[in-house]
């Protein structure tokens, strides 16, 4: 009956986005706790509502069917068509932190640097032990950039865009949730290294983390989810070249 309603409605998978991430919203903020992020609480509900409801994930993402077979574009693919113009809009906010940037140059770009070859290594390393193919290699290296950039480098280097964006997701979520505890853990307490750890780590939902430590600690972590990301897709051309395969590493 519901997937006879949503076929049946324009917009319907929008909406009821809209309505599952207000509702998270509303939990976090009722209960206050870093575990109940709002991309985690909407990934769950949503999940269970078309468990339950029987709604076919395609009405659900592209919109109501036509008789040809195609669908009208109104569903929540929306939100995946916007990607393209947020990589864009990045370039406002590494305009407006450029001053930072100008301010501790060595510490950033050393910070950001050290975090990508991090990452990218650390795909590289747990690739050949658990013995991922060179697709799955792929599909990982941009675990740790914005969705809007990773997508479209996962793409390109040949991997699996709907792995890629379910790893930047459950990395966003780890670094959001564990942050606190692992600066704590290491006593890190200068704005800097936090707001670069954050934001290279963990992206946008770093950068989240990062507002509640404070202002310089937000300004580091959206500047470096723009520098990270361009030169994660340079670092992760580099990394894609060395094929991965049965536990060894050869060279294309």
């Amino acid at each position: 009956m519901l997937n006879d309603i949503a076929s049946n409605t324009s917009f319907f998978g929008i909406f009821i986005t809209g309505v599952v991430y207000v509702l998270a919203c509303a939990i976090q903020k009722r209960f206050k706790s870093s575990i109940l992020n709002p991309l985690l609480v909407s990934c769950v509900i949503l999940i269970i509502f078309m468990l339950v409801s029987g709604i076919d994930y395609n009405v659900y993402l592209y919109g109501k069917p036509k008789a040809d077979g195609t669908y009208d574009g109104t569903g929540a693919i929306f939100f995946q068509n916007m990607l393209t113009p947020t990589t864009v809009c990045l370039a406002i906010p590494l305009y407006e932190k450029l001053v930072y940037l100008k301010k501790y140059p060595v510490a950033i770009i050393g910070g950001i640097l050290a975090g990508m070859f991090a990452c990218l290594g650390g795909v590289l390393v747990l690739s050949i032990a658990f013995g991922l193919d060179h697709t799955q290699y792929v599909t990982l290296l941009p675990k740790s950039i914005t969705t809007a950039i990773g997508m479209g480098l996962s793409e390109e280097l040949g991997g699996m865009v709907s792995v890629t964006v379910a790893s930047i997701i459950v990395t966003g979520l780890f670094g959001n949730v564990a942050a606190a505890a692992i600066f704590k853990l290491f006593r890190i307490k200068h704005p800097v290294a936090i707001g670069v750890s954050c934001g290279t780590g963990a992206h946008a939902m770093g950068t989240s983390r990062a507002r509640e430590f404070g202002e310089i600690e937000e300004a580091m972590s959206g500047l470096s989810i723009a520098v990270c990301g361009l030169l994660t897709v340079v670092g992760a051309s580099i990394f894609a070249a060395i094929a991965v395969s049965n536990q060894s590493i050869q060279y294309e």
